[in-house]
């Protein structure tokens, strides 16, 4: 497995990146209607009993939504889309990334978690869930349970540091099946991630996640960067430097924080595009794209011909 890298991201690469998406767009035609899977439906996560995290239980419900490709490869990622933790970005940080995902054998799964509203420990409770639910469902969904990954962007991204710095390997004695599998995921992509919940982080991210006066404790808790040990899984990143809504020096902070403790990672620092980078579209949208792709490959997460369908 390769050692932790940090790729500064050139100009050069950055518009080979760009010719490149081209190509694949005029190269690999739509799919044909018999080819395509079935119409994603939603799946309820916790039938009506969803817990806070305090011993209480809400009726609210969370969801997932699975995105199966023509021709799976076995990955799956659970997809955590942003917007501060008051809201959710389903469509350009959801939906738009689990077909992205498809076109490369991947299978998406949109998480729609529950808002915390100063629960700390809802939203997460909800992607520990989906994790285990996927692992529990892979051999029906034609997933490895070995490489299911989480991805997330912005609030979305601090949700998913948080799934993979705060995991356990199941609960052996539930009376739910899938409480008994492990939470872990397996590999994660995180994009202009919000990381930390002190000063460098994002202000109403964290007062969503945690309330308008949090505890010490609890800012420690989901300061994810003080959360990683040698079993947190390998990690890509990418970030704009002229991020002013989610500074940089969340990503870099995780990046350290993972090359200290042995951690595959890369961290792929682009030039421009602020936080969203340009819209969700253009050289550095699909940039990230191209080069957590051939990560995946490297790492042995996907095979090397759907690595070579971004090219």
């Amino acid at each position: 497995m390769k050692q932790p890298l940090n790729h500064r991201f050139s100009a050069r690469r950055i518009l080979g990146a760009a010719f490149l998406a081209v190509t694949v767009f005029w190269c690999f035609p739509l799919l044909r209607a018999e080819d395509a899977p079935a119409k994603p439906e939603p799946l309820p996560l916790w039938a009506g009993k969803a817990p806070v995290g305090d011993g209480t239980f809400s009726t609210e419900e969370a969801e997932i939504t699975l995105y199966r490709p023509s021709h799976p490869n076995g990955a799956a990622l659970v997809i955590c889309p942003g917007g501060g933790y008051g809201g959710l970005v389903m469509g350009a940080e959801g939906q738009g990334i689990a077909l992205w995902l498809n076109q490369h054998g991947i299978a998406g799964v949109v998480l729609k978690y529950r808002l915390p509203r100063g629960n700390s420990m809802v939203p997460l409770l909800d992607a520990q869930r989906a994790i285990r639910t996927v692992r529990f469902h892979g051999q029906e969904w034609g997933i490895d349970p070995q490489r299911i990954g989480i991805i997330g962007f912005s609030a979305g991204g601090h949700l998913a540091s948080t799934a993979e710095t705060h995991f356990d390997a199941g609960h052996p004695q539930s009376d739910d099946p899938i409480e008994r599998l492990s939470c872990r995921p397996d590999f994660a992509i995180l994009v202009y991630p919000v990381i930390t919940m002190g000063d460098k982080g994002h202000a109403g991210s964290r007062k969503n996640l945690m309330g308008p006066e949090p505890k010490p404790e609890v800012i420690e808790q989901f300061s994810n960067e003080k959360q990683i040990t040698a079993q947190t899984p390998p990690t890509f990143l990418a970030h704009a430097l002229d991020d002013k809504v989610v500074p940089s020096e969340n990503s870099r902070m995780f990046l350290e924080g993972l090359q200290a403790r042995k951690v595959p990672a890369k961290f792929l620092e682009l030039p421009s595009g602020g936080h969203g980078l340009n819209g969700y579209k253009g050289p550095m949208w699909d940039a990230w794209q191209a080069q957590s792709l051939e990560w995946l490959g490297e790492q042995k997460f996907i095979p090397t011909e759907d690595v070579v369908r971004s090219k």
